[in-house]
């Protein structure tokens, strides 16, 4: 029977942990996220009604809400305790409105609650100080709602029409990928400069070796280029070398080094991104399993605060705890003398958040290492060393610089060193930089001892040619801080962000870096052609300050959407006359430098012209399925290719093989080539070819008429290229090694059985007895070693553990099993021969069998009407034997209604269509 006091979380695994926390007079019930948004059509959002929004429940929701009602029908008291952000705030607003739709809030007291981290306390604690509903931050989330929508879905169709072949637009998004084009853009225009630097190495009189490098020649401060060539390199250190030197200066200075905030959402993000390896989205999938709980020695405890925030400041309570640690472990030495109070720089943050921080600081990694999973333990281990450092005194270090110079002084040299004197907060943390080697802070270099005027001995004098790079590519971690500095988007939006860009095929992640795909660079350049304004990063950030201020009363929300709608609406409107064929020619000068580059006017020129006739020009062209290049003699000339640059992966590379060269062992020809499903590598000619004919008939045998006669010759080994390989990259070398794949990479250290590495239907993999392991993206199947190997297939054996196959109960139609499982593709509900994938935010765990026989039913139904049949109500190798088959009855097909362009879903923008707000693993 339902407790008189119902509190409704947001996911099964969080309303579980709290469960235990309240007495049997509560009941706790799980709304799994979002329970309505607006539907995926146009009208949802009324801007002539002033802005009138439509509501719907979405189908899995219909579920979740009926249990909700059950539980609150007869409570006294409602306690809405949905995560404690902004979304949080709507998901609470949202259930009010459902709950009061269905006449059972009539008597019963609603409440809000917030608690920063799921322990027993804070949900106590929560309990005892309830409030009500934010009418600010509801008022701030629909206005940031409809903003998505109406961009999402207005100019969307905008896109579909003069831009075949895209995607939709989002509000945040496009700028997002327009900060990643442009990168790019950078890159491909990056003329390097050659410049030297000279290193010369010298000793003291006690015979101790230092090295100082060159900064002053002839009285001038030498900058970076101030060496621009071999001949004036060779120059300076003929120089050096024909002259004395002495000590000049020394100067020394002490530096106090403070530790870093502890983690906010987006500072994670990178974190995790430039130590771990992680990924946004799986960075928040990870923090969100240790906030709503693990179990620990059969109890489920909450190990991290609420990770989605902006605040940096710590509780009074976490404060205390951890300058008792840092006592505790390391002396009162590393306690400073006042605790660390941090703030924002952020604008508008939600500064009553907390930090991300451990629940307990005195639970250290180790003492639940035994608990977490691999990606969970790395995780938690970053937080708590975060925190803990952030409490600690600061590192301090002598700096030493020591000037050389001529007798003259008209060559001078510098050496410097920094010596970590008290390492503080270093002891515990420090900060990676994801452009460099190693640390930030790694700089220790201890100099000998010396004075002004002592002597030195020249040992030797080495030149060193360099390069100027281009700007980085950038990364997951170094786009978030990007996006955060413009002021664009919110922490917590950020990895959605990011996996709809790669789902849309805007980006790719290469390496680790975001590369944009040229269907990406076209949106974004017609974005920035014909709707600048909603593309630029200062006009963005000023509209989210504008929904900041809404969140805090400063400013009505359908004030904010009149005057975006009435602008935005103008633009799209002077779109209409707009011709596919001025949309081209702005596109095809944007982007003519991308794809026909040269490193003059008469290069790019030569680059234009069609390799197929000779006199065509090559430009940009729009069909069905998209752009391409094309041939301006069509229809005489009929030269086509794929969206490329020039000269990299096309035309050569997709207009026929690039020989490599042959292999030493068979003399056979090795090849790079493209097909159907991408780039790979041949041994041998193709079967067919002239180099290699198939036999002829034999002496007065006629091959039969209609049929090709048999070909004999032996089918060639093929092996595609990893995604992470470019066609142009590789070389002879690489093409043998690859065409040798599958290799053996070591013996197994437990079983002793051989594991090996190669490259499948479903890209690299790993082998070990039957078991397989694909290879993460960062991994290469041509190089990865044993100890690395042992670690994926360990990891892999371990999720297969943890994942058995559930049996969740019987058919109730047929009688036998209903299970869950993992697969290759995510977890699934099986019955019989029938498999249903288990949508994306739900906890497999969590799944009962009600929801099981849904998904299936779905399932069914789907693929039923693929084959134009009504859905079975089991699969079909499982129904009961007595059933007869009936004879198919055969009518003529019903014409379908060809749907309207308006009525063409479009993503709405930068939230989805339908909800997605992901809740526990």
């Amino acid at each position: 029977m339902p407790g008189s006091n119902v509190v409704i979380v947001e996911s099964p695994a969080k309303a579980k942990t709290i469960n235990k926390y309240l007495g049997s007079d509560y009941t706790v019930v799980a709304s799994f996220g979002h329970v309505r948004d607006l539907p995926a059509r146009d009208g949802s959002v009324r801007p002539d009604e002033d802005f009138a929004m439509e509501w719907e429940l979405g189908e899995r929701s219909r579920r979740h809400i009926d249990e909700i009602a059950k539980a609150v029908r007869g409570a006294k008291r409602v306690y809405l305790a949905t995560d404690p952000d902004r979304e949080g705030e709507a998901i609470a607003w949202h259930l009010t409105e459902v709950l009061r739709d269905k006449k059972l809030l009539d008597k019963v007291d609603v409440q809000r609650i917030t608690f920063n981290e799921i322990t027993k306390s804070a949900v106590q604690a929560a309990i005892e100080s309830p409030r009500a509903v934010s009418r600010e931050l509801v008022d701030a989330y629909l206005a940031r709602r409809a903003l998505d929508y109406l961009v999402g879905f207005t100019l969307s169709p905008v896109l579909w029409r003069k831009l075949p072949g895209s995607r939709s637009a989002g509000r945040v998004q496009s700028v997002a990928l327009r900060l990643v084009c442009e990168r790019e853009a950078e890159i491909e225009v990056f003329r390097p400069r050659e410049y030297w630097s000279i290193e010369a190495l010298f000793a003291t009189a006690a015979g101790a070796t230092f090295s100082a490098h060159l900064t002053q020649l002839d009285g001038k401060r030498l900058d970076r280029l101030g060496i621009p060539d071999r001949e004036t390199a060779e120059a300076a250190v003929a120089r050096i070398r024909t002259q004395p030197f002495t000590v000049a200066s020394v100067e020394r200075r002490q530096v106090r080094r403070n530790p870093y905030p502890p983690f906010t959402t987006s500072t994670l993000q990178q974190e995790a991104s430039r130590k771990l390896g992680f990924g946004a989205t799986r960075t928040m999938r990870v923090a969100q399993r240790l906030y709503e709980g693990v179990d620990i020695g059969g109890e489920t405890v909450g190990l991290i605060t609420y990770m989605r925030t902006d605040g940096v400041s710590l509780s009074q309570e976490a404060i205390t705890a951890s300058r008792g640690l840092i006592g505790s472990l390391w002396g009162d030495r590393y306690v400073p003398e006042a605790p660390r109070i941090y703030k924002t720089a952020a604008k508008n943050a939600q500064e009553a958040h907390e930090a991300i921080r451990p629940t307990d600081l005195y639970r250290k990694p180790e003492s639940v290492a035994a608990y977490l999973e691999s990606d969970e333990l790395r995780l938690y281990e970053l937080v708590w060393k975060r925190t803990v450092a952030s409490q600690m005194e600061s590192a301090v270090l002598d700096q030493v610089a020591v000037d050389l110079a001529s007798p003259s002084r008209d060559v001078v040299l510098r050496a410097t060193g920094s010596i970590v004197v008290f390492d503080g907060y270093m002891r515990v943390y420090q900060e990676q930089d994801e452009d460099a080697a190693g640390p930030a802070d790694d700089q220790d270099r201890r100099l000998p001892a010396m004075a002004e005027g002592d002597g030195v001995e020249q040992r030797e004098v080495t030149p060193t040619q360099h390069f100027t790079q281009p700007p980085p590519r950038y990364t997951e971690a170094s786009l978030v801080k990007k996006l955060e500095e413009l002021g664009i988007g919110r922490p917590s939006t950020y990895a959605s962000i990011l996996q709809v860009l790669q789902e849309r095929d805007y980006v790719r992640l290469d390496k680790r870096r975001f590369v944009p795909e040229d269907r990406g660079r076209l949106v974004t350049a017609f974005l920035k052609n014909f709707f600048n304004r909603y593309v630029e990063y200062n006009f963005t950030a000023d509209l989210e300050n504008q929904l900041d201020d809404i969140s805090g009363g400063a400013i009505d929300w359908k004030t904010v959407l009149r005057e975006f709608w009435q602008a935005f609406i103008q633009a799209v409107t002077g779109t209409k006359d707009l011709t596919i064929t001025q949309v081209l020619t702005t596109l095809d000068e944007e982007l003519g430098a991308h794809f026909f580059p040269g490193e003059t006017a008469e290069d790019a020129a030569r680059a234009r012209v069609c390799p197929k006739c000779q006199q065509g020009r090559l430009g940009l062209k729009l069909g069905k399925m998209g752009a391409f290049i094309g041939c301006s003699n069509y229809p005489e000339c009929r030269y086509t290719r794929p969206l490329a640059v020039a000269g990299e992966d096309a035309p050569e590379a997709l207009d026929g093989p690039r020989d490599l060269g042959d292999d030493p062992e068979t003399g056979l020809p090795v090849s790079v080539r493209r097909g159907p499903y991408g780039a790979y590598v041949q041994l041998g000619p193709p079967r067919g070819s002239e180099e290699a004919p198939p036999p002829a008939p034999a002496a007065g045998e006629k091959p039969k008429k209609g049929k090709k006669a048999k070909d004999d010759t032996p089918k060639p080994k093929r092996v595609s290229l990893p995604k992470s390989l470019a066609p142009a990259e590789v070389d002879l070398d690489t093409a043998l090694r690859l065409l040798a794949l599958p290799r053996a990479v070591g013996p197994h250290p437990e079983t002793g059985q051989e594991i090996q590495a190669g490259i499948g239907r479903f890209g690299p993999y790993l082998k070990h007895g039957t078991v397989y392991k694909s290879l993460p993206p960062d991994d290469d199947v041509l190089t990865i070693g044993l100890n690395r190997a042992v670690v994926l297939l360990g990891e892999a054996a371990k999720k297969a553990a943890a994942t058995p196959g559930r049996v969740l109960g019987d058919h109730p139609k047929t009688g036998k099993p209903v299970s869950v499982g993992a697969g290759r593709f995510g977890p699934y509900v099986k019955h019989g021969s029938l498999y249903a994938s288990i949508p994306k935010g739900t906890d497999p765990e969590s799944v009962t069998l009600e929801q099981g026989l849904e998904l299936l039913e779905a399932k069914a139904a789907k693929d039923a009407a693929k084959k134009g049949k009504a859905a079975p109500a089991a699969a079909e190798d499982d129904a009961p034997a007595e059933t007869a088959a009936k004879p198919k009855a055969t009518k003529p097909k019903a014409a379908k209604p060809k749907a309207k362009k308006s009525e063409k879903t479009a993503d709405a923008g930068d939230e989805p269509a339908t909800p997605k707000r992901k809740v526990g693993t």
